[in-house]
């Protein structure tokens, strides 16, 4: 007996649908226990009170934290570290942190207007024709600090500062990675020997045999970075909801900022994926009572 072309397209479609859970499940969710949730420094990642509001299959971002950590990435990493892939419009677009709904258009948008214009582009004047230094509009990237590849890593020691883009999803851990290294600046052991202009960083990824005096087999996790700790005090932003700069929260925010950065449309495409499964959980069970009616007198 030949099954209803119907009944077999829509139980197709839903097995695929279901198939792909695992996919999704798996870029979403949290760390997990034990081995996997280590960061490559050899430590467990550290977690914020309440963990991350982004992850799971319906987690959404903490707009307010987003907010609060583009003011941190705007007033304290983007003298480093450049978004070469996000543009200032994406601020305001639905799923942005800014995104107003009498602003439609992210172009029109005020404060993201704002925000472009406080960083400095690459420009030439419509008037003289010369090139300069500009306040940015909503259509431009952030910029990169640097001229150059080489003149960065000049003025850093020989390092190259990362572009922070998609930083998120480039490293184990993902926003929790960020708000570990963040907050991973501690004093080096005794018997461990930091060369001039490196940092000790207990959950960057490295090697700290080398400069280990001690035990070979209790070498310290860790490894070493040319960037300073970014946040090394209290209180470097004031946060315009009133709520506290500690170090803790700057790392929370600025790594959920990164976080959604990585990732604008998140958001938009668990809410389509939710919707696609639902539907296709409905016409799966419509063609499986189609398929029984059709054959309702036929012995199978």
């Amino acid at each position: 007996m030949r099954l209803n072309k119907l009944a077999l397209a829509a139980l197709t479609a839903l097995a695929v649908g279901a198939a792909a859970l695992p996919v999704i499940a798996q870029e979403h969710a949290a760390p997990a226990a034990g081995g996997e949730q280590h960061a490559a420094g050899g430590h467990e990642l550290l977690a914020p009170t309440g963990g991350w509001s982004h992850e799971g299959y319906f987690g959404s971002y903490d707009t307010n934290s987003v907010q609060r950590g583009a003011k941190v990435y705007r007033e304290v990493c983007s003298s480093c570290h450049g978004l070469k892939l996000l543009s200032f419009r994406n601020l305001g677009e639905p799923g942005g942190p800014f995104y107003e709904a009498r602003w439609p258009n992210p172009n029109d948008n005020l404060v993201v207007k704002e925000i472009a214009a406080m960083f400095q582009i690459d420009g030439v004047d419509p008037d003289s024709g010369d090139p300069g230094k500009f306040p940015g509009k909503t259509s431009d990237r952030f910029p990169n600090p640097y001229p150059n590849d080489i003149y960065a890593r000049v003025v850093n020691g020989g390092a190259l500062p990362p572009d922070l883009s998609v930083m998120a999803k480039a490293r184990h851990g993902g926003a929790g990675y960020i708000y570990s290294l963040m907050l991973g600046f501690v004093p080096p052991p005794a018997g461990l020997t930091v060369a001039p202009g490196q940092h000790y960083n207990a959950y960057f990824a490295g090697d700290t045999a080398s400069s280990w005096s001690g035990d070979p087999r209790h070498k310290p996790p860790g490894g070493f970075l040319a960037m300073a700790p970014p946040l090394a005090t209290d209180g470097l932003v004031t946060f315009d909801d009133g709520t506290p700069s500690t170090k803790e929260q700057m790392a929370r925010d600025v790594a959920t900022f990164l976080a959604w950065a990585s990732d604008p449309k998140m958001e938009t495409r668990k809410k389509m994926g939710v919707s696609v499964l639902a539907y296709l959980a409905i016409l799966a069970l419509l063609a499986f009572v189609s398929y029984r009616r059709i054959w309702r007198n036929v012995e199978h």
